[in-house]
């Protein structure tokens, strides 16, 4: 015996099963089947209205409050262009100081010394420059 009203067809251009037990999305409105009822798998348009994570600013990692019916993109956008207090003059590049007595550079990535594990500047990355007491007789004079 054939029910022809019974079920509905999944919405979803690819999938067009029908099913006994269709789902309906809370967002965007239309019918699904378990595999798609998520907002990424039928890739909803309106999910924006109904998801509520935060959106953080990729620049000042502020957290950016974004009413009902806005979209994250935008506002992020938005707050990118006039309130984000991201000021890359202020960014501290060179936070790695030579462990040489004395020395007082910086540099931006650490220059570990293979035998004491030390951090040191350009000028000192060489055991015998820094007077190095991981080993007992240096692996080379350069």
């Amino acid at each position: 015996m054939e029910l022809p009203w019974l079920g509905e067809h999944c919405s979803e251009r690819s999938c067009k099963q029908l099913d006994f037990l269709p789902l309906k999305c809370d967002a965007c409105g239309e019918v699904f089947c378990k595999d798609h009822i998520r907002y990424d798998d039928h890739k909803c348009g309106s999910a924006y209205k109904k998801n509520v994570q935060v959106p953080v600013c990729p620049l000042c990692n502020m957290p950016i409050p974004v009413q009902k019916g806005e979209i994250p993109d935008i506002v992020v956008g938005a707050h990118i262009d006039k309130d984000c207090k991201y000021n890359p003059a202020q960014q501290k590049i060179f936070t790695n100081k030579c462990l040489k007595p004395g020395c007082k550079r910086k540099e931006m990535m650490k220059v570990i010394c293979e035998q004491c594990g030390g951090n040191f500047c350009l000028k000192h990355r060489h055991p015998l420059d820094h007077d190095c007491k991981g080993s007992s007789h240096p692996i080379s004079k350069a």
